[in-house]
């Protein structure tokens, strides 16, 4: 075994451990029983989960979203942030703006390497075979295709906190 698989295997043992703790609190932030959890990525300041990190693949489907925000404070906050127009009043100044273009556009490539850091061998094979992996090499950052539009603030949030 090299050095970098046993700290891969000693990760992976951390994050099932952190998991195993936190799964029943996901499952009621969530109203429903948390589909590919891997990790928790980020908690808040009262020391409870505040994203988790999911599977790229997900009852045998690509799953983009890597980061999924499941703290309900921040959550309703963002809910209503995006209810009263945020997302396209932010749009607008994206679309005006040829140096935010750049930076989401760096941030979407960036979220892909990290996204593909954290897959199995066993994922990318299934990927590979069944013609999908695209889904995940071509979608940044929620599943975004399109690096200049915002589609959720929720996603792009879950991924700064992380």
């Amino acid at each position: 075994m090299t050095d970098k698989t046993i700290e891969k295997t000693s990760e992976m043992a951390v994050a099932e451990a952190r998991v195993a703790q936190w799964h029943e609190h996901i499952k009621k932030l969530l109203g429903r029983d948390p589909r590919g959890l891997r990790d928790i990525a980020a908690f808040n300041s009262a020391g409870e989960p505040a994203v988790i990190r999911v599977a790229s693949v997900v009852a045998g489907k690509p799953f983009p979203t890597l980061y999924w925000l499941v703290d309900p404070d921040i959550s309703l906050a963002i809910d209503r942030l995006e209810a009263g127009g945020a997302i396209a009043r932010m749009q607008a100044q994206v679309d005006a703006s040829p140096e935010l273009q750049a930076q989401m556009a760096k941030d979407h490539e960036q979220h892909k390497r990290h996204r593909a850091s954290f897959m199995s061998d066993d994922e990318i094979v299934f990927l590979e075979k069944s013609g999908m992996k695209a889904a995940l090499d071509e979608r940044g950052i929620g599943g975004i295709a399109e690096p200049g539009r915002i589609r959720c603030f929720h996603t792009w949030y879950g991924s700064h906190l992380v």
